[in-house]
């Protein structure tokens, strides 16, 4: 990964906003939630969601799909995998026990995440609309 597409992703979760809709579709798991849900959940305007969905959308940090009339929104694993492999590509320095902690909580969250949840919609054949 880059550090402008790191830096890209890490902009868009510095907004309370954008960090919140983040926290609940991944809260959500894979199979995401409706635009419409999203801003009920967080009390959020439809044009305030809509520039803040797109924002995060375009950090690589979420994927959407049409189902009928409703666009799903869903955290993108994959997405969020590369820029946390980025974060901490260089960590210890030959320490091992420095990463400790960061190692519990990657397995920790590797345990609660499937394999097969880990791909974002476009690479198991879903239309993912931009």
């Amino acid at each position: 990964m880059e550090s402008k597409i790191a830096i890209s992703a890490l902009s868009a979760l510095g907004h309370e906003g954008r960090l919140a809709i983040f926290r609940l579709l991944i809260q959500a798991g894979p199979e995401g939630l409706p635009a419409g849900e999203i801003a009920r959940h967080l009390d959020m305007l439809p044009n305030t969601l809509s520039a803040n969905l797109n924002l995060l959308s375009q950090a690589g940090l979420l994927a959407s799909q049409r189902e009928g009339r409703s666009i799903i929104y869903q955290a993108n694993y994959a997405g969020i995998g590369r820029l946390l492999s980025f974060l901490i590509a260089d960590c210890c320095k030959g320490a091992p026990e420095i990463c400790a902690p960061l190692t519990k909580i990657i397995t920790s969250a590797a345990a609660c995440c499937p394999s097969k949840t880990a791909e974002p919609p476009h690479q198991t054949g879903k239309k993912v609309l931009a």
